[in-house]
């Protein structure tokens, strides 16, 4: 190999080399481009690497190489992409990524790094394409001195151990796309972002100590896809404004301390670009109406690739990356437009998961943990192509809305600790990727559906509703709820009979809406099926 001394790029990755680099590669002088990602080469990274002052991108990632990275690197001025991640790295980070250079993007992250440097050689204004250094053992303050770079598309400093509070000169950096701070323990207020900017397309700060209100200067991010602060300690009122912001597709505002209801209706949008939605476990209060859900349409919408020319043309652009002209918009480098790049973590199918990279089309809606009351909206049905819905843990009243039906791609419901009433609606038992199923601790009544999808439950999915019949093949067939006599009791001697009159009014109350239902029923149908035929 050393004889090849005009080669400019060589391409190792994903083979299963390993031991140390052979020394022949050193002797590639004119070498532009090296990669040896994805193998098991270990021990330390040679110094001679600094031989290969042609080179322009260099990786290394995934693989062994441990203990400190060489000074020697700061020899190749000509490299303008850098990344070795996933390796067992540790100590200073390299102070080549502070001096003036021609590097645009740096990935150091998963490494075990615990110090960032000195910032002697930072230049005011110096541009840096990229920079992570997610999932380090980085402490302390973050350094002002970060706002000295013009970060073109992404900073990454999650999963560290960073203390104190975010940089407030954050909020003059012009030309953010992702911040992510993921993880750490930060503490105080989110800076007032996007104040002279319009570029931040995702903003993650979940899992830290963050206090205050989300500021309202986040309305000014007209490419906002993303927003995470679950974990923290925000107390606001419900973000009605960001209803506005027709690009939002994530919304995680989980586990904070956010109160209120969640609808006003002279200040309520919708979210007609909404893929995502959780805002569990918060103080959520309040009824919603019967057409909340009727504006949430991309929750209705099929998710089709040929949509991402679209999205190309109205909010990606176009910058210089390693030499090359790259469309950067959702991921660091070689984007799936059919997926997010940010991580979000999810109750799904009863267990707390972290999706680092998730579908697009993957719609969910998660309200579990707070204090809603009245009915669940009938208009839940339009959103036809929702794929988990959690609300579970509030007061709900009524019956299971049978227009729940209508979502055929459901995979997850979880109706679960609410005083939902009624029957369980038969038609539920026809939805085939239904997996997950849980009813329990209600005032249900009636016979469960029989189904591949319900039988196939855990008998805890129907547990605490002791007027639930046909659970012999779920749970067995010595089941059966046992009401505690003192509470049978209580429920026939202090629950006095409804007077008959009110019986009536309800009967005629009831008849023309069963009309009006069927006949609006008959018609939405029937429009629906055009809708599919015309697709």
């Amino acid at each position: 190999m050393s004889k090849l001394v005009n080669l400019k790029a060589l391409n190792l990755d994903g083979n299963h080399f390993g031991g140390r680099v052979p020394r022949s590669i050193w002797k590639l002088v004119n070498l532009e481009r090296l990669s040896l990602s994805q193998n098991n080469f270990g021990g330390r990274v040679p110094r001679s690497l600094s031989k290969l002052v042609n080179l322009e991108d260099l990786d290394l990632s995934h693989n062994n190489f441990k203990e400190l990275f060489p000074r020697s690197i700061s020899k190749l001025v000509n490299l303008t992409s850098l990344d070795i991640s996933y390796n067992k790295l540790e100590g200073q980070v390299p102070y080549l990524i502070w001096r003036p250079s021609k590097l645009q993007s740096v990935d150091l992250s998963h490494n075990s790094f615990n110090n960032l440097g000195k910032s002697v050689e930072v230049v005011n204004g110096a541009k840096l394409g990229g920079l992570n250094l997610g999932s380090n053992s980085l402490q302390g303050p973050i350094p002002q001195w970060i706002c000295n770079f013009r970060f073109v598309f992404f900073l990454d400093l999650s999963d560290n151990r960073f203390t104190g509070s975010i940089p407030q000169c954050l909020k003059n950096s012009t030309d953010f796309n992702t911040l992510n701070l993921r993880n750490n323990s930060l503490s105080g207020f989110l800076p007032e972002l996007c104040m002279d900017s319009t570029m931040l397309r995702s903003l993650d700060v979940s899992y830290n100590n963050l206090v205050g209100k989300l500021p309202k200067s986040l309305m000014n991010c007209q490419d906002m896809e993303f927003l995470n602060v679950r974990g923290n300690k925000i107390k606001d009122t419900f973000p009605f404004w960001l209803g506005s912001r027709e690009s939002l597709m994530v919304l995680v505002l989980r586990s904070n301390a956010f109160y209120g209801p969640v609808y006003n209706s002279s200040t309520y949008l919708g979210f007609p670009r909404l893929s995502i939605i959780d805002i569990s476990n918060n103080d959520f209060v309040g009824s919603l109406p019967q057409d909340y859900f009727a504006n949430w349409t991309e929750m209705s919408t099929v998710w089709d690739i040929n949509r991402l020319n679209y999205a190309r043309n109205t909010s990606s652009r176009t910058i210089q990356y390693g030499g090359l002209q790259t469309i950067q918009r959702s991921n660091y480098v070689g984007d799936n437009f059919n997926l997010h790049a940010d991580s979000i973590g999810l109750a799904y199918k009863g267990v707390d998961t972290d999706f680092n990279r998730i579908f697009r089309g993957f719609k969910v809606i998660d309200f579990s943990g707070n204090r809603f009351s009245g009915h669940i909206p009938g208009s839940i049905g339009l959103l036809s192509e929702l794929r988990l819905l959690n609300l579970s843990g509030n007061a709900f009243t009524g019956n299971i809305p049978p227009s729940l039906a209508n979502i055929t791609t459901l995979e997850t419901l979880d109706l679960s600790r609410n005083n939902l009433s009624g029957e369980i609606p038969r038609s539920l038992g026809k939805l085939s990727f239904l997996s997950n199923i849980n009813f329990s601790h209600n005032h249900l009544q009636g016979f469960v559906p029989r189904s591949t999808q319900f039988g196939s439950q855990n008998c805890s999915s129907f547990a605490g509703n002791p007027g639930l019949d046909g659970l012999d093949e779920i749970c067995g067939k010595s089941y059966h709820v046992l009401v505690p006599t003192s509470q049978q009791h209580d429920e026939s001697t202090s629950e006095p009979e409804e007077p008959v009159l009110n019986w009536i009014a309800a009967a005629i109350a009831f008849g023309p809406g069963v009309f009006c239902g069927l006949v609006i029923g008959h018609i939405f149908t029937s429009y629906k099926h055009l809708w599919f035929i015309a697709r």
